[in-house]
Parts: structure tokens; C-alpha cells; sequence
């Protein structure tokens, strides 16, 4: 399963770009992107499975089903690739050979998270199995969402989900299923699986969604649990509660900080921070909120304010490559070329062009061999296939290929 992949950006191709002052990249910038990606996607196949066609394969052990469908979920918005292809095709086996009775992809854990990147993946194939693969996915997902239709009681208990009314912290979240509680990464998947399946943004999904969105954003106008009382932050948390019995608690993965009130009371904070905080946004935007409502705006300007490349703010390198990924596609899906952001002198805010930073910070940090340097070993980014499929997603969303 090696094969050499290699395309050429057409000299007409970057006339039209540069005809076009609102396009993402220069003919410079494109070719550059488009160089990393092939790079990136050329390593991938390299570290494929000879014998059973996925990534990340752990034969005495649990296999995420995710990492394949990471894989093939980025190579598949390459405009030169298809489901044809043979390395393609023989991941899409594999990713389907994990499909189980109850409509989900997984194996034996994490069932949210491995069964929505399975099915973005799908979606981009479209192949007849694919096709017929997806709305039982779908609906398992959907029943693992926190709300009073979520899966029977029994199935319930053994995956980690309860069934709970709008008034409850969990509502409208999704879980990894060993935590008991929901929390934003996984939601933040699971509507990137429906937005990519074709699920309609005035679905109860994504309606319910919004409740759970709300309470990890912190800003009192719209979030009213204890812990957002008094912040106008705008970004995201992680969860409403670390625990099934802490639901109202708060949860950061950044932690929390002190801040001094007008009458010199000292409090504890939640800490907001940047791979959720882009995760949320986009997840506001893939419901389908007005551009200009409180709840995008307040997220849009944590950005602003928080706009950088160079970490994951809030955690440093920490889901450093996760962050980038969640960065691009919340940043292709408000679908604006620039971000404008405050000066670090007090001076006219800066203008960014986002997706081009993209794309030179990747190239950076290309290594020899097409992967990309590990940066940090939280969230098993000190695995290079992980971070080289995450790596190409967030290349695609500054070309704009998905």
C-alpha cells in the first residue's frame, strides 16, 4: 500500500486566485499547502497497515477505529483522491469491519468519539457500504446524547449516558462514556459527523446542543450556572462537571486563575481556553446561529482577543495539533480570509490572514519523513500518525477542499 502522490498547482489555477482579493491564499501560499499536505498524506500511507488496511492497529489490544477514520477523512478531501484508491479503499474496510449491532463503530470503548469520526469519514467516501453504514450511526450517536431521548436505560448504564431533562447540567452533551458525564470535545464531533453526514442544523441534535453549549461558555449572558457568574470571557470550558455527582461544577482542562473584584474579593475562575473555545464557536455556527447573536459574537471576540498559532492558548502545547484542527475548521466555516486582533503595543488592531498562518505553521514543523514534529504528549499527541491525520485536516480547512 504505497503510493506516491503528486499534483500540480495549475499556473491558471493561481490567475484566478490572485484575481480574487478575498481568497484565502496566494498562488505562493496554496503551493506551499498543498506541497505539506502530499508530504503529510505520502507519510500516512507508509505507516497504513499492510494487513488489514487501518492505522493506529493494536491486534492484542483496543484499536480506535478514530485514528483510521481521522486518516482517510483527510486524504479523502484531497481533490486527487477518492474512494478508488487502494490504500483508501482497504481503510474504509477496516474502518467498516468495526461496525457493530447497535449502529455504532467502535471497539468495546470510547463509542461517541470513535463512531462521529467514523462517519465523517463515510460521508466523504460515499461508496454504497459507507452510504448504508451511516444512518445507523447516526442514530446510535444520537441516542448517546444527554436528554430525555437518549438510549434505553439499560443500554444507557453500560455506555455512559443517562436520560435527563432541559433543566440538568448534562443536557444536550455527549460523552466518552467512561466518565460519566458529557463534555464539549465530544459533542464538538459529533456535530461535525452530522454537519458532514448532512443532518439538518433545525434537528433536536443540534438544537439540543445549543443548551450544553451555553453552559461551557463563559459569559453570564448566556450561561447561567454558578461558575460563570460575573464573566464576560466569551470562550469555552471543557464540561459542566468533572463527575456524574459534580454536574454543576465546572470543569477546565486549563484550570483556573484568580481575579481581584471592585471591592478587593478575591475569586477562582474557570479558565477558557483555545481548542474549545474554536471547537464551540464552530459548533454554534454549524447550528446555524445568526452571525450577529450574543453567543457567537461573545466566542468571536475571544478569538480576537486570544489569536494565536503558536499554542494552544490556555494550555501551551498541550492538543497543540487538535487545537490547529479545531482552529481551521471553525475559521473555514465562519468564512471570512482574515481575523483581526488587538495590538501587544496599544496600536490599529492587527489583521491575520488565518489561513495562510496555517499553512507556514505546518510546514514548520513538517519533519523529513512528512510527519510533523511532536510537540507535546497529552491526548496521545506523541503518537506522529495521530498528529501528521490532524496535521492534514487542518490543511484541508485552510484550502477549503472539505
Amino acid at each position: 500500500m504505497r503510493t506516491v502522490l503528486t499534483i500540480v498547482v495549475a499556473a491558471a489555477g493561481a490567475r484566478t486566485l490572485l484575481a480574487q482579493p478575498e481568497a484565502r491564499l496566494s498562488p505562493a501560499a496554496r503551493a506551499s499547502a498543498y506541497e505539506t499536505l502530499n508530504n503529510a498524506i505520502t507519510y500516512l500511507r507508509a505507516q497504513q497497515d499492510n494487513a488489514t488496511g487501518g492505522w493506529g492497529v493494536h491486534p492484542d489490544g483496543v484499536t480506535f477505529p478514530a485514528i483510521t477514520g481521522l486518516a482517510l477523512d483527510g486524504m479523502l478531501q484531497h481533490p486527487a483522491i477518492d474512494a478508488s484508491d487502494p490504500d483508501v479503499a482497504a481503510g474504509l474496510k477496516f474502518l467498516l469491519s468495526f461496525r457493530q449491532p447497535d449502529g455504532g463503530i467502535y471497539d468495546r470503548v470510547l463509542p461517541s468519539y470513535n463512531t462521529a469520526i467514523a462517519i465523517s469519514a463515510l460521508a466523504r467516501a460515499g461508496t454504497p457500504e459507507a452510504k448504508d453504514a451511516i444512518p445507523p450511526a447516526q442514530q446510535f450517536l444520537i441516542g448517546l446524547q444527554w436528554s430525555e431521548d437518549s438510549l434505553s436505560e439499560e443500554v444507557s448504564e453500560e455506555l455512559g449516558v443517562g436520560r435527563v431533562d432541559r433543566d440538568h447540567p448534562f443536557y444536550g452533551g455527549v460523552g466518552y462514556g467512561s466518565h460519566g458525564r458529557p463534555d464539549l470535545s465530544n459533542l464538538s464531533f459529533m456535530l461535525q459527523a452530522l454537519h458532514d453526514s448532512g443532518y439538518e442544523a433545525e434537528s433536536p441534535p443540534f438544537q439540543r446542543a445549543i443548551e450544553f453549549l451555553e453552559r461551557v461558555q463563559m459569559d453570564d449572558r448566556v450561561n447561567d450556572m454558578p461558575y460563570a457568574a460575573g464573566m464576560r470571557d466569551g470562550g469555552f470550558i471543557y464540561a459542566t462537571g468533572p463527575e456524574a455527582d459534580q454536574a454543576s461544577e465546572g470543569q477546565s482542562q486549563a484550570g483556573t486563575y484568580e481575579e481581584s473584584l471592585d471591592d478587593g474579593t478575591v475569586v477562582s475562575r474557570l479558565r477558557s481556553y483555545g481548542s474549545m473555545t474554536y471547537a464551540g464557536f464552530k459548533s454554534y455556527i454549524y447550528a446555524e446561529l445568526p452571525r450577529n447573536d450574543v453567543r457567537v459574537q461573545a466566542a468571536r471576540d475571544w478569538i480576537a482577543r486570544n489569536y494565536t498559532l503558536e499554542e494552544n492558548p490556555g494550555l501551551g502545547d498541550a492538543g497543540y495539533y487538535y487545537y490547529l484542527v479545531m482552529l481551521g475548521r471553525a475559521l473555514d466555516a465562519w468564512d471570512e480570509p482574515t481575523i483581526e486582533s488587538a495590538s501587544s503595543t496599544g496600536g490599529e488592531p492587527v489583521e491575520h490572514r488565518w489561513a495562510e498562518d496555517l499553512v507556514t505553521t505546518l510546514a514548520e514543523l513538517q519533519q523529513p519523513d512528512g510527519s510533523f514534529e511532536i510537540k507535546h504528549d497529552r491526548w496521545l499527541e506523541n503518537d506522529p500518525v495521530l498528529v501528521t491525520a490532524y496535521g492534514v485536516l487542518a490543511l484541508q480547512a485552510a484550502l477549503d477542499n472539505n
